[in-house]
């Protein structure tokens, strides 16, 4: 939690400091320390009393100096003088999506706006087109970027919740008379954003679990208190329900507090049309009033005549007549996995060698990893020219003689330039063992222009994989405009992977879409898009997109083995 917080201030220092147009290399220097801080796998109080801060990478005496600060004091005296020199509204405005830094200056020095009220008033009354490099698109996207920020949700990040929940069960797991214990809701479900955190209980002393519920560390306001139940706010705003039933109506309970709602409605007009009523306690045989009760879930599925469905699945998205023909997938798992196809290297903007990614790898039980370094087009990410990715195939070359258990494929994420070309020639990408084509820039083009460009990617026969296909980031950036159909028809014709990615921010393709790519026989490439050996580790959200998105290990591209998917690959 700590290094998060760090990371987060400095990030907000490199953004105060381009606000103020300042030194651009400062401002680099906040943004890489505040990257691998925020990836950092210690606790990052641990290592600044070890005196080890300016060990970590990109971490110089100057920012250890305020981290240190920091974690002393809780401010940082040269982030004060930032914000008491900033107009509070600015700092808000950097929140609207598109509006960078450097757009927000442009606005407060030409039309003296500082607050979002301002902002929306003069993008109405059509002055922000008036100004160097916006022009009426332009002004037309702040204001439904003010729109989605004022109906911005309150759910937060599944990878943001998951921490909470598991040092809450850490906490109370091992308390004496508790027996069961565990996260319900869209929680379980594994929805990619959860609102209140439901955890449920089975207790011979609930009243102790509570009062250690509502004592630990983490609770900053306790909104209620009761004999088996409780709410608390953690981290400011996030409600966290504690409920501690019946252990003999745990399973139906469980069932009930897991959801959705839309799953359960069906599955009580099941238990009607059989003879049942289902409630969140029991399930109640009509013709003899008589209340059976569970302990597990899948007994509650079992009466009503059906295997055990995962909650992944429970969406009313048709797996309840799945189960009752017997049709039901069965998903695929994190242990499936063989390999990664699409993470950085220090070749780019990542933080680890070629070497250390494929070590971490090889620990991690693959058999294999493709280094998908960017390409030209992207260069603030370090993107590769041609020469040095030939340089780069050659060093992964070389790298694999080294290398035991594992193998390293030469990869590119290439950029689909707004022109619907790519960012390298053929013969260059044909050289490639894995190629993944992504958009980055133009991203406001119209739909035609963005399905037009990933039709094209996927037509070229030396691209593997599309990433990231629709380029939302959850809760800041909406997806391109974009025919998710047309792309999906054309994936399936030209045998291109989708990818889903791992990356808890991102996740795209979503459920839905790659539900519906599953349903036209394309293949999924689960990737963690990782930057450093930290990232390895978030496939895990990547698996839970593809659980609900029904996918079974045939589906996925890299559950195959090195041979097979080698023979799988366009070229």
């Amino acid at each position: 939690m700590k290094n998060r917080e760090v990371a987060g201030l400095l990030y907000e220092m490199a953004e105060l400091l381009e606000l103020h147009a300042e030194n651009r290399f400062k401002i680099i220097a906040f943004s890489k320390a505040a990257r691998a801080i925020e990836s950092l796998p210690e606790d990052i109080s641990l290592v600044c009393q070890e005196k080890r801060l300016q060990s970590i990478p990109g971490v110089g005496k100057a920012i250890a100096q305020k981290v240190e600060e920091y974690l002393k004091t809780g401010q940082i005296e040269a982030h004060e003088e930032l914000l008491a020199k900033t107009p509070p509204g600015l700092v808000k405005l950097l929140q609207i999506s598109g509006l960078g830094p450097k757009t927000v200056f442009l606005l407060h020095e030409k039309l003296n706006i500082t607050n979002l009220e301002e902002l929306e008033k003069a993008a109405r009354e059509h002055r922000i087109r008036r100004l160097p490099r916006m022009g009426p698109t332009r002004e037309t996207n702040i204001l439904r970027s003010i729109e989605r920020y004022k109906k911005r949700s309150t759910r937060i990040l599944f990878s943001t919740a998951e921490p909470i929940v598991n040092d809450i069960l850490a906490y109370l797991q091992g308390m004496q008379g508790l027996e069961h214990i565990t996260a319900a809701g869209s929680f379980r479900r594994a929805r990619e954003t959860v609102g209140d955190i439901d955890i449920l209980a089975t207790a011979g002393r609930p009243e102790e679990i509570v009062a250690a519920f509502v004592r630990m560390p983490l609770v900053e306001e306790v909104l209620a208190q009761g004999p088996t139940k409780a709410s608390v706010i953690v981290q400011e705003t996030i409600q966290v329900d504690l409920r501690i039933v019946e252990h003999q109506s745990f399973g139906t309970v469980l069932q009930y507090f897991t959801g959705s709602k839309e799953h359960n409605v069906r599955l009580r007009q099941l238990a009607l049309n059989r003879g049942y009523s289902l409630s969140e306690y029991s399930l109640t045989r009509l013709a003899d009033s008589r209340d059976l009760f569970f302990d597990r879930e899948e007994e509650v599925y079992a009466a009503l005549g059906l295997p055990y469905i995962p909650p992944e699945m429970r969406e009313d998205r048709g797996e309840i007549e799945a189960a009752m023909q017997g049709k039901l997938p069965r998903l695929v798992e994190q242990k499936d996995l063989c390999g990664d196809l699409h993470v950085h290297s220090d070749w780019s903007d990542g933080r680890a060698s070629i070497l250390e990614m494929a070590h971490a790898a090889l620990a991690l039980g693959y058999e294999y990893i493709a280094l998908c370094d960017h390409s030209p087009t992207i260069g603030i990410a370090g993107g590769l020219p041609p020469e040095k990715l030939e340089q780069k195939i050659e060093a992964i070359a070389a790298a694999n003689k080294e290398l035991d258990g594992i193998t390293v494929l030469a990869g590119t994420e290439v950029d689909i330039k707004a022109n619907g070309r790519l960012d390298y020639a053929d013969d260059l990408l044909a050289r490639c063992d894995v190629v993944v084509a992504s958009v980055h820039m133009g991203t406001q083009q119209n739909e035609r222009a963005i399905t037009g460009r990933l039709i094209s990617a996927i037509e070229n026969e030396n691209v593997d994989i599309i990433g990231h296909p629709t380029g939302r980031i959850i809760d800041q950036r909406e997806p391109y405009e974009v025919d998710m159909q047309a792309v999906l028809e054309a994936a399936a014709r030209t045998n291109t992977a989708l990818e889903i990615n791992s990356h808890p921010s991102r996740l795209d393709l979503s459920d839905v879409n790659a539900k519906a790519a599953k349903e036209m026989g394309i293949k999924m490439s689960i990737n963690s898009d990782a930057h450093d050996v930290e990232q390895l580790l978030t496939m895990k959200y990547g698996v839970n997109v593809a659980r609900r998105a029904w996918l079974e290990k045939k589906d996925v591209l890299n559950a195959l083995s090195l041979k097979e998917l080698l023979s799988s690959l366009k070229r």
